[in-house]
């Protein structure tokens, strides 16, 4: 028997924009949601959510009964952003900042390679997919959680340049940080990121790839603004 609720789900429109950490793929996203009056998915902040609870409650981040458990109980509760109330919370407190640290970045990454882990919050990305439309971005949201999105986007730069943009939002947020060492961390991230038995970080085969690495932000939005109204 067809499920009406899932029927309804595929029927709001989803773009999806995947890529690795500092491929501009979070700021992107969020200019078109508001272009577009769509609502905005960052599942790396799930990721990072549960990264910086399970360090918090000092959690083995290798053990993954205790992070699908956890992830269970963070799913219940109201602690993602809404468009009432954009801050992202853990127990009450706003912990937004918390969550663009590297080290979380780094932990978020590690527990993401566990399958378990992923399956657990898949349902609760799946829940964002409302009317009118959903941006989603993330890793591998055009390849298994919304696969039948109706626009696939993959952004990318190169390692370098992704590492010197990570390294000016840290300045500008007075963080010192070793340029030498976070481009180390990116290059790091992207093996673990594509080289996981589940979800790994790859194109959808029918995504369209923007490498951005000599594009500004206003370019990039601009090149995947005209691609989405051509589409819809």
């Amino acid at each position: 028997m067809n499920n009406p609720d899932h029927q309804t789900a595929q029927a709001v429109p989803v773009i999806t924009i995947d890529g690795p950490g500092g491929s501009g793929k979070g700021t992107i996203s969020q200019a078109l949601a508001e272009q577009l009056g769509w609502h905005h998915l960052d599942s790396g902040a799930l990721y990072r959510l549960l990264a910086y609870a399970a360090l918090q409650q000092s959690l083995d981040l290798a053990d993954e009964t205790a992070l699908v458990a956890l992830a269970g109980r963070l799913s219940k509760s109201d602690c993602l952003p809404t468009p009432e109330n954009p801050a992202i919370r853990l127990q009450g407190v706003d912990v937004s900042d918390a969550l663009r640290t590297e080290a979380c970045a780094t932990a978020a990454s590690r527990a993401a390679a566990l399958p378990a882990v992923r399956e657990a919050l898949l349902a609760w990305q799946r829940r964002c997919r409302q009317l009118p439309g959903l941006i989603a971005d993330g890793r591998d949201m055009g390849t298994v959680v919304f696969p039948d999105a109706t626009l696939k986007f993959f952004l990318t730069a190169r390692p370098g340049v992704r590492a010197e943009r990570r390294y000016k939002q840290l300045k500008e947020k007075g963080i010192n940080v070793d340029l030498a060492v976070l481009v180390k961390e990116v290059e790091a991230r992207d093996a673990r990121d594509s080289s996981r038995q589940i979800s790994p970080l790859t194109p959808a085969p029918d995504a369209l790839i923007v490498d951005n690495s000599d594009l500004n932000e206003a370019d990039t939005l601009h090149r995947v603004l005209a691609v989405v109204h051509s589409v819809l």
